[in-house]
């Protein structure tokens, strides 16, 4: 019998497929709701009212130090192009083959949640501070120092590519979201002191990154941190209805094989299984109702 723990032990080729479906869906969906720019560039007002009421200015200063320091500015851009990308398929891939019994829920906790902030881009577009009117104060560093990388004006993608994206998908941030993911999955299953260090700087790393390169309000920042937390609660009820579904719609041999021994194969009449001792090999049994034979 297999042990429990290989037993649930998820496939490469099922999750493959599962991912990229998951992953198509928001490229596609973040594409198709791409909202109209009047819209978008009133909720990012609307961003910017509500912090300067509550007294947040955490943008403008972090874009000006981006803006004048080339030194971190063109860093901060290679780290906003490419390390979601990069860091998140990365721990994914070393949940599954390291941690095989916490990645499921690893999985659905982030797969949830990405699917919570493609909601948020369809009901609530939101030109990033980079896009806003010019006199609203804010440089666009991926433009600024596009000569440097393979991004091009019009976002973070490739040069040419940039119509392709949905550029007022800045509510919530799910760059924060995701590096908050990859923070909690080192800190728990990573066991060094690298490791624990990693968790706390990556996440922390990018936002103030999504914030210098004028890419994401702080309110996004944080609702990329609530979107995160609502996932992880609803990840909860989508593994029991995953569960649910996979018992209902397994084949009933692989729920009772591992008990039937014989697997339905029965012998004919006097037919001997090999090594089986037949009665004339044995003492005949205590209440046996036929005498043995005199001597």
């Amino acid at each position: 019998m297999q042990p429990p723990q290989q037993a649930t032990r998820p496939r490469w080729w099922t999750e493959l497929p599962l991912i990229a479906i998951v992953y198509a869906a928001y490229s596609l969906g973040r594409l198709i709701v791409r909202g109209d720019e009047a819209r978008a560039v009133e909720h990012g007002l609307s961003i910017l009212r509500i912090e300067k009421a509550l007294s947040l200015n955490a943008e403008h200063p972090l874009n000006r130090l981006f803006t004048h320091t080339p030194a971190i500015g063109i860093p901060a851009d290679f780290i906003y192009a490419s390390l979601h990308y990069l860091v998140t398929p990365a721990i994914l891939i070393w949940l599954f083959r390291r941690r095989p019994t916490q990645y499921r829920a690893a999985r659905a906790w982030l797969m949830t949640s990405t699917l919570l902030g493609l909601i948020g881009f369809t009901f609530l577009p939101t030109c990033p501070p980079r896009l806003l009117p010019a006199v609203q104060g804010f440089t666009d560093t991926m433009a600024q120092y596009g000569s440097y990388g393979w991004w091009g004006g019009e976002a973070s993608a490739p040069r040419g590519l940039g119509g392709m994206t949905n550029q007022f998908a800045a509510m919530p941030s799910l760059h924060v979201g995701w590096a908050l993911w990859c923070g909690v999955m080192l800190w728990k299953f990573g066991g060094s002191r690298i490791t624990k260090i990693a968790a706390v700087a990556y996440p922390l790393t990018i936002t103030f990154v999504v914030m210098g390169t004028a890419n994401h309000y702080l309110l996004d920042a944080v609702a990329g941190v609530a979107v995160m937390g609502l996932g992880l609660w609803l990840s909860r009820h989508v593994l029991r209805l995953a569960e649910r579904v996979r018992t209902r719609f397994a084949p009933a041999s692989s729920a009772t094989g591992a008990s039937i021994v014989s697997a339905g194969c029965e012998t004919s009449v006097g037919e001997r299984i090999p090594g089986q001792r037949t009665s004339s090999d044995t003492p005949a049994e205590a209440g046996d109702s036929t005498p043995s034979k005199a001597r």
